[in-house]
């Protein structure tokens, strides 16, 4: 397992978990198709956002509002939702989520104006809240400790091959098959059936056993509630300990995210707009090379030395704001490419850095507590960033308002390094044994 990132502290003390329920291959890639098919339907609109405008005729700020809502739809649902499958199992929470997909999807398909749009995001946010957490922590609960690494690395995988996945896929259909609008949510539904079929080969691996398990002891733990006293909202929290070294990493991962949303969101609007290209395969392949690289940056992880992987990450997302600033400013496309996979590695890195000190500093029956609040923050740096990239673009155009965000992705990202300048890793017990 990667070296833990500076200043992790010890693991939780807590009495040895139960092994990890015993799963077959089949089982596991039977997750891993769940995660995949719910993250490819995110991603499927954006090359398909230049068709919307021109189907519906809304403005390029209403592109990044569209693409925002997805994003707070999944803070929403990580910040509510993030305990549910640590509570009553991680099957029926992916389930769960797939049935959300395949709602998005239909509501996308059968769309006549914005606001379906505008709800079929919010819903798939809701999706992609559901699957990250429990996915996540079930691939982690079906490995073998000795084998925790690979489950994470499958995670990322399944995760970040699925938004790559989904925005090819739907260019390639848009751009050489017919109803660009309405096949790639057909394929999507097809997909999203076969997912919910595989579950059924997925043995439940939440610590508590289950769902009637999981009641038990909220019973036993929740106090008791009485009509004028109901039991205050508690969001899903990361344990004390290991919020310093994880908040690390979610600003490194989440300065990564927001350039990552920008980029998706206006891709096709520079292509169409700065280089007169209309096509919907090169949009596509724009946004799936930065997801790609994304699951990438995960295996640089492995080889970087714990302390020099924020740092290498902080330094990536600088050379890839200053390559997007240049192709903006010289209306060229190899600057953008190369910074979509250069940004994509080192948000990867950061992503990859963050889940293993929760693998090596949180229990068992808190882990996907624990994932859902660390995405919850990395997709509100992501939401927020792109809302204002498109009040720039409004008040400015496409380039001062890409240089002028670039720049600040820049800032941060050195900010973020310095404040990692001089400290020490400490890999975490688990870590150290899992290496």
């Amino acid at each position: 397992m990667p070296s833990a990132p500076p200043d992790s502290p010890p693991a939780v003390a807590t009495a040895p978990s139960a092994p990890p329920t015993p799963a077959t291959p089949l089982a596991r890639s039977a997750v891993a198709l769940a995660f995949w098919v719910t993250m490819a339907g995110t991603t499927v609109p954006t090359p398909l956002y230049p068709l919307y405008q021109q189907a519906f005729g809304f403005s390029p700020l209403m592109v990044t509002v569209t693409f925002a809502v997805y994003a707070a739809g999944v803070v929403v649902g990580l910040l509510t939702l993030g305990r549910l499958s640590d509570r009553i199992g991680r099957r029926p929470v992916m389930a769960g989520a797939l049935l959300l997909a395949a709602v998005a999807a239909g509501l996308f398909e059968a769309a006549s104006a914005l606001p379906w749009l505008l709800v079929a995001r919010v819903v798939s946010g809701l999706a992609a809240a559901l699957v990250t957490g429990a996915a996540t922590a079930a691939l982690l609960d079906l490995a073998p400790p000795e084998r925790r690494l690979r489950a994470q690395t499958l995670a990322l995988a399944a995760n970040m091959g699925g938004l790559a996945g989904g925005t090819l896929l739907s260019g390639i259909l848009a751009e050489w098959a017919g109803s660009p609008l309405r096949l790639p949510w057909m394929v999507m539904l097809a997909l999203t059936a076969v997912a919910l079929l595989g579950l059924f080969a997925v043995p439940e691996s939440a610590p508590g056993g289950g769902p009637r398990e999981a009641r038990r002891t909220a019973r036993r733990e929740t106090p008791r509630e009485t009509p004028g006293n109901p039991p205050p909202f508690v969001p899903p929290l990361v344990p004390t300990a290991i919020r310093p070294a994880l908040l690390r990493a979610a600003l490194t991962a989440g300065s990564g995210f927001a350039a990552l949303g920008v980029l998706t969101s206006v891709s096709g609007l520079f292509l169409a707009t700065v280089l007169g290209i209309h096509h919907h395969a090169l949009t596509g392949l724009v946004a799936c090379l930065a997801f790609v690289a994304t699951g990438a940056g995960q295996l640089l992880a492995r080889v970087l030395p714990g302390p020099r992987a924020l740092p290498a990450a902080c330094a990536g997302l600088v050379v890839a704001a200053a390559l997007v600033a240049t192709a903006l400013l010289t209306g060229t496309l190899p600057p953008l490419l190369l910074g979509a996979v250069l940004n994509g590695l080192a948000t990867g890195t950061a992503v990859a850095t963050g889940l293993a000190t929760i693998n090596g500093g949180v229990e068992p029956r808190r882990r996907g507590e624990a994932i859902s609040a660390y995405f919850a923050v990395l997709y509100t740096m992501l939401s927020v960033p792109v809302v204002g990239a498109g009040l720039l673009i409004r008040a400015t155009d496409l380039c001062t308002a890409g240089v002028v965000f670039s720049a600040l992705v820049a800032v941060l990202a050195v900010g973020v390094a310095g404040g990692l300048t001089g400290r020490r890793a400490r890999p975490t017990p688990l870590a150290a044994e899992e290496a």
